[in-house]
Parts: structure tokens; C-alpha cells; sequence
């Protein structure tokens, strides 16, 4: 296999924490400032140790266990730094464990240039990375689309003579997939058989995002994909146990690890998520993006032809597809047929749906938008603050007509005490000016207060937007 590596640097940028950032464990605020000056300055001789112990959050490698997994939890994986940066200041010595805890939540936070330096304290300490760290070193830079610095990675696994398993090459594979690098991921097909591993599922899954990912994109894309999908169905499985294991107690799917989109929803109850069908979910999810209803009629065949029913996930795909390409009508019908059947409702089928039909902004797809919206909350079904931003910074889109799906889901996020992401009120803030409204309206009164709190409390325009939406 050959690669060209391009250099790497780790970068010294320090995250800080928001001035409201806050866990489960005690309550800090600072803004611009690490951990422990958020919580003071640890000057034993201006306080009490019984004052420093009150304050104080971590005090061993097992607590500080605890927070990295707390604040991996919340999707808090900006503070890392500061975390470790107070481990230090506390004469703490970070244990292997440790620092896999770090880099698995750099990994699921997609924050390439902080994995990296951890990787490169782990080595300061003594601790050689091994084969669990690399792999997920590799996983973020598909994560982060920097398949340049997957490849530095893997030739710097090579020198420290730390043996590749198969899912370094799986991880490797789905890498240069997430950017379209089509004649390297044929390569690591290639080399993957020369060594006698045959490919499985998670192959087959890069396959079809290399194909996707293509820019421009062929003309037989969406032939290759069915082609890809009815080749897999010989797919063999890669040796990989022992690496599954050391996942597994890091609390990192085989999804997560190779960046499949099924990943957030691969716990969820209801038949979410069938694992058997990854490479089914990957077509469709590809044929969605590209809108073709054809190749998603095909692959419904084939479903149908291998006795297989269609998950939640593929259903969403489905709706997307239709959605996607204009066919309001064939979106809603998949929707409805789906809740006739009395399964489980889910609240991304309705996300699915209304964002769908703010396509456009058509007055059809806007009522439609609404009442989906409306039907949702009579099931107590409840949006999560991401799901509720996105929504409305749609929604905040809608130049004519009455505005009233992005009044609708404002006071909806109002009414849970959800707060919106700032580009989400910075939209809706725009759209309402865009009106006929006067400057005393309530409304524009208070969205204005909200979009200048955001811009206070971070000191200009926003920078980090995975700070804003913890807040």
C-alpha cells in the first residue's frame, strides 16, 4: 500500500471553559480560565484544607476518572484540557486508562489537534501508545475528514513497531472513505486480502461512503452503491476480537469506531436499529443524500427479496430520500403508514418529517411542518436541544407566509426551558427583523435579549460552537 504522509503538528491551543459550564459533581463558572482557577486558586495558605477539600472536584487518578467519563457523558469535550491540566497542577500521575478516556472523548468529540497532544503526553509519561489508542487516533481523523494525518499515524504506529489489527485497517479504510480517497481505500482492500482478512460488514460500509463522498460525483454512483450492497452479502468476518474487547470497556461501538451513521442510535429500543442490515443503513443513507428515489425503490427490493423488514433508521432514510427530492406526498405517506402500523413512535420520524417539509418554504410543506410539530407535542414527544435549534434555524429561513412554524418552535423551546443554539437565535432573531414588527414588539424584545447575552457572555462572535450548545 502505498501513502504519501503529510506532516502533522499537535497544537498547544487551550480550550477554556464557559462561564456556565457546569456536571453533576459541583458546579463551576469562569470564563477564559481552566478548571482550578474556575474554582479558585488552590493556595493552601490563603484557605483551609477543609475549605480546599470542599472546593476541590478531583483529588486522585480514580476521580478524575470519574469527571473525564461525566464530562464525556455531556458532550463536554472542550474542557479535557482543563481537566488535565489541573490533574497536573495536583501532582496526579495519569494512568494508561486515563489517557484512553481522553482520547476516546476526543474521538467522539471530533477534536483532532487535543487527541493529538494527548498522545503526545501519553509518551512524555512513559506510556507508549498501543494498538487500542492508534486505532482510535485514526478514528478521529476520519471523524475530522483529515485522512493526510491518518496515514502519518499509521506509518508512526509502524515505526513504534506496534502490530495493526484488523480494525486499524477497517478504521484506516473508513478514514480515507470520509474523504473520497477512492484509490487509496482500494488499496487497503487490496492489501486487507493479501494478508488472508476478508472483508466484513464495516468494509463494505467505507466502500459506499468513498462512492459517496466523491466529488464530482459519477456517473454510476448510485450502481456502484447497489452493486457494493449485493456483493456484501458473501462478507466474511475480520479477526478483531481482542481489539473488541479493549472498545467495549472503553465504551466504544464498532459504529463509533468506523464513524457509521446508525452509531448514536445503536442502543436506541423500538427496532431503532438493526445491526445485521450496517450496509443496507449506509446505502440508503448515501441514496438519500443524493435524492435518488430510483436506487431506493431497488434497494427496497432487495430488502424485500432477503425477507428482511425495514428498521427506524431505514424508514427516516426512506422519508428523506422522498423529502429530499420534492415528493412531499411520498414523504408524509411513509410517515403515516408507519404510525398506522402501531409501532413505536419516534421522535426523529417527526424532525425527519418537518424538516423535510420546510423544503422550500412551500405553504403546503410549512402546514405540514406545523402540524407534525403540533401532533408531536399531543404525544408528549419531546425535542432535544440540538433537535430544536436545528428546527428552527430552518424554520427561521421562511422569507414569506406567517411565520408561524419559527414562532411555534420558539415558544415550544421557551415552554421546556430548552435554549437554542446561537446560530438558531441568531436566525430567528434576523427573520423577525426581516418583518413588520415594531422595535417595542415582546417578542423581538426578548429574542434580542437571548442573541446578546450569547454574544456577551463569549465577548464577540462565536467561536466554539460545541461551548454554546451546552449552555
Amino acid at each position: 500500500m502505498v501513502f504519501s504522509p503529510a506532516p502533522i503538528q499537535s497544537s498547544n491551543t487551550k480550550t477554556h471553559l464557559p462561564q456556565t459550564s457546569h456536571f453533576s459533581f459541583h458546579c463551576f463558572s469562569g470564563n477564559q480560565s481552566s478548571l482550578v482557577r474556575s474554582v479558585g486558586w488552590r493556595s493552601y495558605s490563603a484557605e483551609s484544607s477543609e475549605m480546599y477539600r470542599k472546593r476541590n472536584y478531583a483529588n486522585n487518578i480514580s476521580e478524575y476518572n470519574t469527571v473525564v467519563g461525566s464530562l464525556t457523558a455531556q458532550r463536554r469535550y472542550w474542557l479535557f484540557r482543563d481537566v488535565y491540566d489541573d490533574l497536573t497542577l495536583d501532582g496526579v500521575r495519569p494512568s494508561r486508562d486515563f489517557f484512553h478516556s481522553l482520547v476516546v472523548g476526543t474521538m467522539k468529540g471530533a477534536r483532532m489537534q487535543d487527541a493529538l497532544f494527548f498522545r503526545d503526553e501519553m509518551k512524555a509519561m512513559g506510556l507508549p501508545p498501543d494498538v487500542a489508542l492508534y486505532n482510535f487516533l485514526i478514528s478521529t481523523c476520519g471523524k475530522c475528514k483529515m485522512s493526510e494525518h491518518a496515514v502519518h499515524i499509521f506509518e508512526e504506529m509502524k515505526r513504534s513497531e506496534v502490530k495493526p489489527t484488523g480494525q486499524t485497517y477497517i478504521c484506516l479504510l473508513n478514514a480515507f472513505a470520509a474523504t473520497a480517497r477512492l484509490d487509496q481505500v482500494y488499496a487497503i482492500v487490496r492489501d486487507m486480502t493479501a494478508a488472508g482478512l476478508g472483508l466484513n460488514k464495516y468494509c463494505y460500509a467505507g466502500l459506499i461512503t468513498a462512492h459517496r463522498n466523491k466529488t464530482p460525483l459519477l456517473d454510476d454512483t448510485a450502481g456502484k452503491i447497489i452493486e457494493l450492497v449485493e456483493q456484501s452479502k458473501g462478507w466474511s468476518s475480520v479477526q478483531v476480537q481482542g481489539a473488541v474487547a479493549e472498545n467495549v470497556m472503553a465504551g466504544v461501538s464498532e459504529e463509533e469506531l468506523y464513524n457509521i451513521p446508525t452509531a448514536p442510535y445503536l442502543y436506541r429500543r423500538g427496532g431503532f436499529v438493526t445491526r445485521a442490515l450496517t450496509v443496507y443503513h449506509i446505502a440508503f443513507h448515501a441514496l438519500a443524500d443524493l435524492q435518488n428515489v430510483e436506487a431506493i425503490e431497488t434497494l427496497l427490493q432487495m430488502l424485500a427479496k432477503e425477507n428482511k423488514g425495514q428498521d427506524v433508521f431505514i424508514t427516516i432514510q426512506i422519508m428523506r430520500c422522498y423529502l429530499n427530492a420534492g415528493m412531499l406526498d411520498r414523504g408524509l405517506k411513509v410517515f403515516q403508514d408507519y404510525m398506522s402500523a402501531s409501532k413505536p413512535p419516534m421522535i426523529e420520524l417527526y424532525v425527519t418529517l418537518v424538516e423535510g417539509a420546510m423544503i422550500n418554504y412551500t405553504p403546503e410543506g410549512m402546514q405540514i411542518a406545523q402540524d407534525t410539530l403540533v401532533a408531536m407535542t399531543q404525544r408528549n414527544l419531546v425535542l432535544t436541544a440540538r433537535m430544536g435549534s436545528d428546527l428552527l434555524r430552518t424554520a427561521a429561513g421562511e422569507k414569506t407566509g406567517g411565520y408561524t412554524t419559527a414562532n411555534y418552535l420558539w415558544d415550544l423551546m421557551q415552554s421546556r426551558r430548552l435554549t437554542p443554539t446561537f446560530p438558531a437565535v441568531d436566525a430567528y432573531f434576523k427573520g423577525l427583523k426581516e418583518r413588520e414588527i415594531p422595535e417595542d414588539d415582546p417578542r423581538l424584545i426578548y429574542v434580542s435579549r437571548v442573541r446578546d447575552k450569547f454574544i456577551s457572555r463569549f465577548g464577540g462572535p462565536i467561536q466554539n460552537q460545541q461551548e454554546v450548545e451546552a449552555i
